[in-house]
């Protein structure tokens, strides 16, 4: 409740206000105690205060009894009776509602609430999935190739996609980013066909939520109250705790530093709390210790809601500088030490012995402690918290889904789109190469078949010009011995005519019967003269 621009929480057992300074709210907080002591009652009064200043609030509804702030209260005798004890008629309280949207990972009890594979990130993802060292390593690697190849992973289908296509293409991506065992692959693709059954396919998914549509006022003034249904959710602690871790570094990474204002731009409540770092990585452990040290500075306040603050990593307790605790209860010697470390975390009061008061605290009773100014660790007093405006336990149904459908972010969130990411375009690239594949082979196909009848051809046109130079040997051949022919028929002509003169002269004094006899034997001799010279 806002008193003289203070959010009033609680009365001390002198029935004195206490309050929460708006400027410190963001250096976060710790609610904590036992089940049945009031925690959530606390939480609806700080989350209504919120909402009364304008500041936009998150909460995870782990029991289901969180979604009732959408309603206002309504009296009752008990309500009454607390009424009167805190003076509350007296300070204007009245009943009231409070802007509400509801959400829900599986979008049965509210908007669908979705994100991507890309802005999960590998580290959340390997938690998510239960991967160990290598696996997670290899599938930081696998991320990092999807940037160097400019490829979104929208959904499960994506990131399978690209891890079949990296261990089919081992070794081409091996001089690179190393050796990625197919098997281990193998691995990474069976744990998320194992979140896809979770319902992966459903929450990995565009649109995904932009966290800016959560920094919303009503007409009222009333900041948001946005609340994630996770009483399905919490089932699967690591569903529930990564989706929870995702969305604080959502708001890290996408808030721009403001330094300290006045009042938070955002508040976060995570019950179950311990839930966030029941076995997490040291990594992841770094990771969130950073992003609550950090956040602060870009106006967000976030508050843990667990049992014991021992559930609490040091380094992240002792940056939680508004604490409520509700009773604990120490039945074993490890409980009694988790009591007296609670006890010792407070700025000690003198009038009580907080350890002693802390178990014996009744139901909606607290040791508060808030900062103070300077951002000083007040003095812890024993308190009793105010009562909500809006309504106690739960809503039916029909309230709920009256609720979704009026909200304003529902239109924006209610049908889902798969664009083109990795999945449309490792399948095209594929395609693609295997077309390329197919034309280079072609290629070397028909390439090999032209070289083949190069090579026939010119062992052909040997043959023919082998052909060609025996057929024109074998014509020369012919001519040369028709030439031959030639010349030893006028040869013989002219030996015969010879010879038959020059036997006629030498027996011409036979008479003409000399001569006719020389010449004859003459033209024989001539004859064979001629023969004999140009024999072969």
């Amino acid at each position: 409740m806002i008193f003289d621009g203070k959010i009033w929480v609680a009365n001390d057992d002198k029935g004195e206000k206490i309050f929460l300074d708006p400027k410190y709210a963001n250096r976060h907080g710790l609610i904590a105690g036992a089940t049945g002591t009031g925690k959530t009652v606390t939480v609806k009064v700080l989350a209504e205060s919120f909402s009364e200043m304008g500041v936009p609030v998150f909460l995870a509804d782990v029991k289901g009894d969180l979604a009732s702030i959408a309603d206002a209260g309504t009296e009752s005798e008990n309500m009454n009776e607390r009424i009167q004890k805190f003076g509350l008629a007296e300070t204007g309280f009245k009943y009231q509602e409070y802007p509400v949207s509801l959400w829900d990972l599986y979008g049965q009890k509210g908007i669908m609430l979705r994100t991507t594979i890309s802005e999960m990130g590998p580290l959340l993802l390997s938690r998510l999935m239960g991967l160990n060292d290598l696996q997670s390593d290899i599938l930081s690697i696998v991320f990092k190739i999807a940037d160097d190849m400019d490829l979104l992973l929208v959904d499960t289908k994506d990131l399978k996609a690209l891890l079949n296509y990296v261990s089919e293409n081992n070794k081409d991506f091996e001089m690179q980013y190393g050796k990625m065992s197919p098997a281990s692959i193998s691995a990474i693709v069976r744990a998320l066909v194992a979140i896809e059954i979770a319902g992966g396919e459903q929450f990995f998914n565009e649109p995904s939520l932009n966290i800016s549509d959560w920094f919303t006022v009503n007409m009222e003034g009333k900041g948001l109250i946005n609340v994630l249904d996770s009483e399905s959710l919490i089932s699967d602690g690591k569903m529930y705790s990564t989706f929870l871790l995702w969305l604080l570094s959502e708001l890290f990474e996408n808030l721009p530093e403001v330094g300290d204002l006045d009042k938070p731009k955002m508040v976060f409540f995570f019950d179950e709390a311990h839930l966030l770092f029941n076995d997490a990585p040291k990594v992841l452990l770094d990771k969130i210790e950073q992003v609550v040290k950090l956040i602060r500075s870009k106006g967000v306040g976030i508050y843990f809601c667990t049992q014991n603050p021992s559930d609490i990593p040091d380094g992240v307790l002792a940056q939680l500088g508004n604490k409520i605790q509700h009773a604990l209860h120490a039945y074993t010697p490890a409980d009694q030490k988790a009591v007296k470390a609670a006890a010792a975390s407070f700025r000690e009061n003198t009038e009580f012995d907080t350890y002693e008061t802390i178990m014996a605290l009744g139901t909606g009773e607290a040791v508060v402690s808030f900062l103070e100014e300077g951002g000083v660790p007040g003095i812890c007093k024993k308190a009793s918290i105010l009562p909500p405006k809006s309504k106690f336990g739960s809503i039916d149904d029909t309230r709920r889904e009256a609720l979704i459908m009026s909200s304003i972010l529902y239109s924006k969130y209610s049908q889902s789109y798969d664009p083109e990411s990795a999945f449309e375009l490792l399948g095209k690239k594929v395609e693609a190469d295997a077309q390329a594949a197919e034309e280079a082979r072609l290629e070397a196909e028909a390439a090999k078949q032209a070289e083949k009848e190069a090579a026939a051809a010119a062992k052909q046109a040997e043959k023919d010009a082998a052909a060609a130079a025996k057929a024109a040997a074998k014509e020369k051949e012919k001519e040369e011995r028709e030439k031959k022919k030639v010349a030893a028929s006028v040869g013989n002509t002219v030996a015969g005519t010879v010879g038959r003169e020059a036997g006629k002269s030498a027996l011409s004094g036979f008479g003409s019967l000399g001569k006719k006899i020389g010449g004859n034997a003459g033209a024989a001799l001539g004859r064979g003269i001629f023969a004999t010279l140009f024999k072969k």
